[in-house]
């Protein structure tokens, strides 16, 4: 029988973190899988959960959190009721987050009563994709990590979210949510944490360093992240393991709500070849 746990813990950053650990009872020295959301993403989002399940019936125990600053909150953890926090999220916060996890998951004695510590791999969807390459090369617990449908650079997207002159004059930049139809602010800090963390989040210089094995997922329909974005990341470290999902959009056919209890076809081809990676 499936086993899942809600828990909350207290992030770096005066926001808590939410969490769900998923495994199956009776288990005991299970390898860990810690899986970070994309842009405007969490973890509850489209067949997140069934993906979940999925691992760990395959043998892993499976966690998944939300990024403090991604707009949910503790009582709602599902969209964005919070969207001063979103605007105040940046991409070292969203490492600092990742850290606060593996912290926990070292220190939390009941965990190690299902779970081994000492085999933690990362999943990282689209820009939780980038997180989670820069994190597995900086932090040798990691032993492997998947990235999903990820992107390949960040400097190019804070340009893209429009003329930097006039974010900096009037202080935030909003995007429009397609789903929830939320203008989503980001306030100018975004960009200069970024241009006073530039070294340690560019993702190419991550992957070129990265001495762990590593699996690159992308759909060639992704007209989200696009493929090229994947190829980059083989060719920075050309050892990773790049495997394309044919006809596979980003997010690998599954949509939010998903109320099904079985994966879309393309999502499940992802799992499969991700658990075929980890037990390597």
């Amino acid at each position: 029988m499936l086993v899942h746990n809600d828990i909350v813990i207290n992030g770096d950053h005066h926001k808590p973190i939410v969490i769900d650990v998923t495994y199956m009872e009776n288990s005991s020295n299970l390898p860990i899988i810690i899986f970070c959301h994309g842009y405007k993403g969490f973890k509850d989002w489209g067949a997140w959960n069934v993906m979940a399940d999925q691992f760990a019936k395959a043998g892993f125990c499976f966690i998944k959190f939300n990024f403090s600053h991604n707009g949910g909150t503790v009582s709602q953890p599902i969209d964005f009721p919070n969207l001063e926090a979103f605007g105040n999220n940046n991409y070292t916060k969203e490492l600092d987050d990742l850290q606060s996890v593996l912290d926990w998951i070292e220190s939390n004695s009941k965990l190690k009563n299902i779970a081994n510590p000492d085999r933690i791999s990362l999943i990282g969807h689209s820009r939780g994709g980038g997180i989670a390459l820069i994190k597995a090369e900086e932090d040798e617990r990691i032993k492997e990590v998947i990235s999903l449908a990820s992107v390949c650079d960040f400097g190019s997207r804070m340009t893209a979210l429009g003329d930097l002159e006039n974010w900096k004059q009037t202080g935030v930049i909003h995007v429009l949510n397609g789903r929830t139809k939320q203008k989503m602010p980001h306030y100018y800090q975004f960009y200069e944490d970024f241009k006073a963390n530039e070294k340690r989040l560019t993702i190419k210089r991550a992957v070129s360093n990265l001495n762990k094995p590593h699996l690159i997922i992308h759909g060639n329909q992704d007209d989200s992240v696009l493929l090229n974005e994947a190829e980059q990341l083989h060719e920075w470290n050309p050892k990773s393991d790049f495997q394309i999902i044919d006809e596979a959009n980003h997010v690998f056919g599954t949509s939010h709500p998903w109320e099904k209890d079985y994966l879309p076809s393309h999502l499940n081809e992802v799992v499969k070849k991700s658990i075929k990676f980890l037990k390597k």
